[in-house]
């Protein structure tokens, strides 16, 4: 991703002031774990920048539309996305004090050009809203693993699968194994 840069107004380095600003992001391809997003269209976003004194605090939204295929029968997906945006950039150069309930990993230093880069913070908000397992819907079947057919689209013509579990199977012991309980 293509950075996204904000310039900062000298006027915002007052304590307590506030500036908003609005754009468009293009991911193009984004991974996330083993699935590929893709974006048909720009993600709009939207963040306000807030002067705490010591940092500037970035919150805001990023939204559109993310294509992916689904985990259990590969049919195309399109999920919509809504993110939220958060930063925190401390004032001060090299020499900034960090906050002392802040990990090292929760803020970054706001660079002496007075331009930050809003792409990782975009690129995180939509990576933490994109489902672990994408779905086409809640109560896919997926693909029938002998002979591939999409099981949302009715029964293949595999044979069922016998009651009995096959001898190689390391489990097969246990099948007649007494639990103590009602069957």
């Amino acid at each position: 991703m293509e950075p996204i840069k904000i310039h900062l107004p000298n006027e915002l380095f007052s304590p307590a002031e506030m500036a908003h600003f609005e754009g468009e992001a293009d991911l193009g391809v984004l991974k996330a774990g083993p699935d590929l997003y893709t974006f048909a269209a720009p993600l709009t976003w939207s963040v306000d920048v807030t002067n705490t004194g010591d940092a500037f605090l970035v919150t805001g939204t990023v939204e559109g539309d993310a294509h992916t295929s689904c985990a259990r029968c590969l049919d195309d997906v399109e999920l919509p996305v809504t993110g939220e945006i958060e930063g925190y950039y401390l004032i001060g150069g090299d020499d900034a004090e960090a906050p002392e309930d802040m990990d090292e990993d929760e803020f970054d230093v706001l660079p002496d050009d007075n331009k930050i880069d809003l792409a990782p913070l975009i690129t995180a908000a939509v990576l933490l809203e994109v489902p672990l397992v994408p779905l086409c819907r809640d109560d896919c079947q997926g693909l029938c693993a002998t002979c591939g057919a999409n099981l949302n689209e009715g029964p293949c013509d595999c044979e069922p699968a016998p009651d009995e579990p096959a001898a190689d199977n390391p489990f097969a012991v246990l099948k007649d194994l007494d639990l103590g309980g009602e069957n």
